[in-house]
């Protein structure tokens, strides 16, 4: 009776997860199809799931006729480079807070977290205008800096929860012996903290790559990633639904694949320290 019982909660719950798998997966799902719909056929008012006109025009008229490569190009620049600084940044950061706590540490962390509750266009007169007194308008640089700033405390929050799992008497060892506070750091806490740095790597990076308000706003041309390119086809004279799903398809492919090989990393970092 008891095994009858598991068994139907199991396989309740593996359905209910299917699910919500589905529902999540299906707008993806959609516009990956619709990429390969001619435009007619994209906007039908009974359109077809599966059995259309395949085509690959699309990817064509977008890979010849658009700076796709400059514009993927610049998203691994901006998301690549604001992670790294972003990781330098937060590890010392972490570090202090989890092994050298004070008692205002809570609220310097409640505070981080507090500024991404911030709406973002409650900032954006006063970063444009320094971006502007600056000359960091349209540049990487820029949307390197914006990048690191917005996603800092994620990444602080994260490495603070990592490092608090890992025993104190480790690197007090490692005091004894001599070891300077950039040794203990190196050859001590980055190796056992490995998976959740590389999980909180993995996710600035997501975050960055789709990262959409910022990067419509600080950028023209020059250093625009793929989330401008994706609203390059929205235009006066309407939306091209096709070819927004073709360029919609480009600019999410490199990220999924990257999410489906690194999946086994993501969650062994994401549920470090959640088991002791």
């Amino acid at each position: 009776m008891r095994q009858a019982q598991l068994l139907r909660q199991k396989v309740l719950y593996s359905l209910l997860a299917w699910t919500v798998g589905i529902a999540i997966f299906f707008p993806i799902l959609w516009t990956i199809l619709t990429s390969f719909k001619t435009e007619l056929e994209a906007v039908a008012n009974d359109p077809s799931f599966l059995f259309f006109d395949w085509t690959l025009e699309n990817y064509k008229t977008i890979l010849n006729e658009s700076r796709y490569f400059s514009h993927f190009w610049n998203s691994i620049v901006i998301s690549l480079g604001s992670s790294v600084v972003g990781l330098l940044i937060a590890i010392p950061a972490a570090w202090a807070m989890a092994f050298v706590p004070n008692k205002h540490t809570k609220d310097v962390l409640m505070w981080m977290l507090s500024t991404k509750m911030l709406p973002p266009v409650g900032v954006l007169i006063p970063i444009y205008l320094l971006f502007r007194d600056f000359d960091l308008l349209d540049t990487k640089l820029g949307l390197v800096i914006v990048m690191t700033l917005i996603n800092l405390p994620i990444m602080i929050w994260m490495l603070y929860t990592y490092f608090r799992e890992i025993p104190s008497e480790v690197l007090e060892a490692a005091r004894m012996d001599g070891a300077s506070i950039g040794s203990e750091i190196v050859h001590v806490l980055l190796p056992i903290a490995l998976p959740g740095i590389a999980s909180t790597l993995l996710l600035n990076i997501i975050l960055a790559w789709n990262e959409a308000f910022w990067t419509l706003i600080l950028t023209a041309a020059k250093a625009a990633p793929l989330t401008a390119f994706i609203a390059s086809y929205s235009s006066p004279e309407g939306l091209f639904y096709a070819k927004l799903s073709a360029a919609s398809t480009l600019a999410i492919a490199p990220i999924l694949i990257i999410g489906w090989f690194s999946q086994k990393q993501l969650v062994r970092g994401l549920t470090f320290g959640a088991v002791k």
